[in-house]
């Protein structure tokens, strides 16, 4: 077993390529405090925001398990849609902590998986989870993150990965018609490409465009605001065709890692479309998985509601270490 411990109060940290979010956590096994929101260009660093944080907590924490939006390499880590590098030890030489980890994002979105209350999330198609076997995470936002969550010997094991940049093609007669028109990002067209925020918009405007009308060079917020408030127009096909997509990406992911335990849904993205959001489509476009879609059919789907399940999950992590095969000893601040 592990020799770590992480001293509380424990700060949790969730840093995307936007925003970044801290929380306190008194004891093992307590509630969150109240998240402390930060925009991540605001600041040069994690330490920096920190810093700008402290006055808003409770408390001084003395240990730290934070997460960002990019790959993990020993005891640091670089933010794949932000300029930060973020050191584990500078950080906690910087901040007097007694301890710290760094995760990748989705690599703590998969570590949650057990830890999130149940009614926190919302299920889509008739199947419940429970079942044995690997869990898959994956989400929209900045960057599309994909993991899965395996138990080995009663404890929980990440698999990160970057499968959102994946190559991603059409394969339905309408994304033919827009996948021509679908601006590309560093000359591809990806899963991270097509399934963000940015993707949204991506999908939107080439679905305009293969309408034959001029590229309407909407923004996210912008698309998501005329779909709500014309539930009847092109935003709104266009959001319904960006599930249908997510869902046709999820389902690939499932087959990829034999996700019998259960495909779970995060992300900033999707819980400001979840009116858009059409089960039995969803399902569809999930397990058309031809020749096998048995095993499509049988694995469950949900999609996270609560903002800060990740962070949750991050001190549950604090609370009982030995419980997850994370190498400390290679990846430990102190």
């Amino acid at each position: 077993m592990n020799d770590i411990a992480f001293p509380f109060p424990l700060l949790v940290c969730d840093t995307g390529g936007t925003n970044v979010r801290f929380s306190l956590v008194d004891t093992p096994g307590g509630p969150l405090g109240a998240a402390v929101h930060l925009v991540t260009d605001d600041y040069p660093g994690l330490p920096e925001a920190l810093e700008a944080a402290a006055p808003k907590l409770a408390a001084r924490p003395r240990s730290m398990i934070a997460c960002g939006a990019g790959p993990v390499v020993g005891r640091t880590l670089k933010l794949t849609n932000a300029p930060w590098v973020m050191d584990g030890p500078e950080t906690a030489r910087r901040a007097g902590l007694a301890q710290g980890l760094l995760l990748n994002d989705f690599e703590a979105q998969a570590l949650m998986l057990p830890a999130i209350p149940q009614d926190w999330s919302r299920p889509i198609g008739p199947f419940a989870f429970g079942a044995p076997g690997p869990q898959v995470i994956l989400g929209p936002g900045t960057g599309l993150g994909v993991a899965a969550l395996i138990e080995i010997e009663g404890r929980h094991t990440p698999v990160s990965s970057e499968g959102g940049h994946i190559d991603f093609g059409p394969v339905w007669p309408e994304e033919y018609t827009i996948w021509p028109h679908l601006e590309r990002a560093c000359e591809r067209v990806t899963g991270e490409s097509v399934i963000t925020g940015a993707g949204l918009a991506r999908v939107h405007n080439a679905r305009i465009m293969a309408l034959g009308r001029p590229d309407p060079h909407l923004d996210p917020p912008a698309v998501t605001a005329a779909a709500l408030a014309d539930p009847t127009g092109e935003a709104a096909e266009s959001v319904r065709l960006f599930w249908r997509i997510v869902a046709r990406f999820a389902g690939d992911m499932a087959v990829t890692f034999v996700a019998t335990g259960g495909v779970t849904l995060s992300g900033g993205v999707l819980p400001r479309v979840v009116d858009f959001l059409d089960e039995a489509a969803f399902r569809h476009a999930f397990e058309d998985k031809a020749p096998v879609d048995a095993l499509a059919r049988s694995i469950p789907t949900r999609l996270v509601v609560q903002s800060d399940a990740v962070l949750v999950g991050m001190a549950a992590i604090a609370a009982a270490p030995d419980r997850y095969a994370i190498d400390y000893a290679s990846r430990k601040w102190v």
